[in-house]
């Protein structure tokens, strides 16, 4: 198993760095830096940090007023306060007039576990991905972190950045390349195409592994901008494989599997199954022990294959 590191943890610290070389980039907050970790950049650059307290929706129209004055805002919550209590403000305040905003939307998915259903995040990407000119954006591990936080820094315009909290598997090396709308092929494959964003990337790869040991031979993407999605290679891996699966952790509506299956449709229709949350609410538990009860397990992404495969023999 590789080195588990939290992302949370890593996006504090690339804060940190990025404020170092770029005076005008400010991060806020609402009234959880310790848990997000930009508590790190608080402590380094008092007078660029703002803690507006429980307010998440005033917090992206200041957000707003400090990207009028030329500042890079980084305005961070958890995804479900951002999405959802905030969620007119970041269509309205930022998004409609094109403001280079960006929103690092916390917790997502089933990470914060214990929690339970009120702080987990299951339609984030939906609604993100749905609000015009917001690009929309998830980290697989700490490693892309890192390397994210500049060039979602340096891009013009509103970005949605999914973090989970959890510690996750190191997947990648320093030589990792991140191109903001550019997938990335992970492995080639010829019986069909895995296609992950997020924690589930790990878990795609060892599922990939399973299947070859059963002669199965699996290609993985990692789909790290969920918009613009990079069509090209997607359309491409269609035509090569014939089949596809998709696997986030997030609800099957609204998602990576429906932005693929919205391409697929309209250019190469190919059989498709997507792992995800099936339309439910979550409950508290073990992170790990909730991402395999509700449907995002080695053995569920093994399934799928199974079943695609089985649909592209008809």
């Amino acid at each position: 198993m590789n080195k588990k590191i939290a992302i949370r943890d890593t996006f504090g610290e690339a804060l940190v760095e990025l404020g170092e070389k770029n005076e005008k980039v400010v991060v806020l907050d609402a009234d959880v830096s310790s848990s997000t970790r930009t508590i790190k950049f608080e402590e380094r650059f008092p007078d660029r940090f703002f803690n507006v307290g429980v307010a998440e929706a005033n917090m992206m129209n200041i957000a707003a007023g400090l990207a009028t004055c030329g500042f890079i805002p980084f305005a961070s919550t958890f995804s479900f306060l951002a999405c959802l209590r905030a969620g007119e403000q970041i269509r309205t305040s930022i998004a409609y007039p094109e403001l280079n905003v960006k929103i690092a939307a916390g917790y997502a998915g089933l990470s914060d576990s214990y929690d339970g259903t009120t702080h987990q995040s299951v339609c984030d990407i939906a609604i993100a991905r749905s609000i015009p000119n917001l690009t929309v954006i998830v980290v697989a591990d700490a490693q892309e972190t890192k390397i994210a936080v500049p060039a979602i820094a340096q891009y013009k315009g509103p970005v949605f950045f999914r973090l989970s909290r959890a510690e996750v598997p190191v997947i990648f090396d320093k030589d990792h390349q991140f191109e903001i709308g550019k997938a990335n092929i992970l492995r080639e494959g010829s019986d069909v195409t895995l296609i992950a964003t997020g924690v589930m990337v790990v878990r795609v790869l060892e599922a990939a592994d399973k299947l070859e040991n059963e002669g199965v031979s699996a290609g993985v993407l990692e789909i790290h901008t969920i918009k613009p999605l990079d069509e090209r290679i997607v359309l491409q891996a269609a035509e090569e494989t014939k089949a596809i699966v998709t696997a986030e952790e997030h609800s099957i509506l609204g998602g990576l599997g429906s932005a693929v299956a919205e391409l697929l449709v309209k250019h190469y229709p190919v059989p498709l199954e997507m792992v995800g949350i099936l339309d439910v609410f979550a409950e508290s538990g073990g992170y790990e022990e909730l991402l395999d009860k509700y449907g995002m397990g080695v053995t569920d992404i093994v399934k799928a294959v199974k079943a695609v495969l089985e649909r592209k023999k008809r």
